[in-house]
């Protein structure tokens, strides 16, 4: 394999995380987008609900030009709106449906390829299996519109079940089941495997990925903190690499990447999948220096693999 990380992988970058200002779809979209089209070192952006018109014009625009992967994320939507795709409550849950389906103009507006989801929150044992069945209505749904009207695939990332997001999809395993059953119909459907959420939920990188090999369409790569609850960035904060009392740095995302290539995410065929960085400043960090830390990191540890 190819020892050039460009010839490999192609490289993303979270915008609304590392510019988290803009994360409610306001602030200096614009500029930190184009800041991030202009740097070659990525080929791929996640960005998400634009809320101006014509910011997102100018977007669009920016993005067409750029020749950038896109991919829009619909979490702070999700998150910020406490929106359950699987709601016992079926008002709830269609409500959650329909806020989704109605930021796919958007997306496919942006030029986005992918959209991308989570799970609600995990109703406990007891209930689990039912909530599974319910989010996977709720998916197929969305699936079914995103690929008949936009030509959009849909994502739904694994986040963690007990320690800061605790959805009802924080295992690999229940990812897997859930594909399997959402492919069933709609073949447009994957999963995103996050780096960063791996110690929160207790797997390990060769386990998680080589669990999900089948269903993997994107990943992520980040920093977490798991053992100092009194640690600001404590749990899903995404700190930067190398970050005090973190969890991932060179050696962990050596070992990421090692696993990708040889579960055949990455290869040499010369089809670039997307490993994109999901970083985000503490308070009193500066977005801009965070980024050069995720490249840095990343150079490092590729030279590594």
């Amino acid at each position: 394999m190819s020892k050039d990380l460009h010839s490999t992988i192609k490289v993303g970058i979270v915008q609304f995380m590392a510019y988290p200002s803009t994360i409610a779809g306001e602030g200096p979209i614009l500029e930190t987008i184009s800041k991030i089209a202009k740097d070659d070192f990525f080929g791929a952006i996640e960005v998400t609900r634009i809320n101006d018109a014509e910011i997102r014009k100018q977007v669009a625009s920016v993005l067409e030009q750029s020749r950038m992967t896109v991919g829009f994320g619909c979490q702070p939507v999700q998150l910020m709106g406490k929106l359950n795709l699987n709601s016992f409550d079926s008002q709830e849950r269609g409500h959650a449906i329909t806020v989704i389906k109605d930021l796919l103009p958007q997306a496919h507006e942006l030029g986005a390829k992918k959209l991308a989801v989570l799970s609600g929150p995990d109703p406990g044992v007891e209930k689990r299996a039912s909530a599974i069945d319910l989010l996977v209505e709720s998916l197929i749904d969305i699936c079914k519109v995103a690929s008949e009207k936009y030509g959009i695939d849909v994502v739904m990332e694994v986040f963690d079940r007990d320690i800061d997001k605790k959805c009802l999809i924080g295992s690999t395993a229940d990812a897997v089941k859930v594909s399997e059953a959402v492919r069933r119909t709609c073949p447009n459907f994957g999963l995103m495997i996050d780096l960063s959420h791996l110690p929160l939920k207790g797997e390990t990188a060769i386990q998680s990925l080589t669990l999900a090999k089948d269903h993997l369409v994107h990943v992520h790569i980040g920093n977490c903190v798991l053992n100092d609850n009194s640690n600001p960035a404590f749990g899903d904060q995404h700190p930067r690499f190398g970050f005090p009392g973190g969890e991932v740095d060179v050696q962990e995302l050596t070992e990421f990447l090692r696993v990708l290539r040889n579960i055949g995410y990455l290869n040499d065929d010369g089809d670039l999948k997307v490993v994109a960085f999901e970083v985000k400043p503490t308070p009193g960090e500066d977005s801009d220096l965070i980024v050069a830390n995720a490249k840095r990191t990343l150079r490092e540890a590729w030279a590594k693999v």
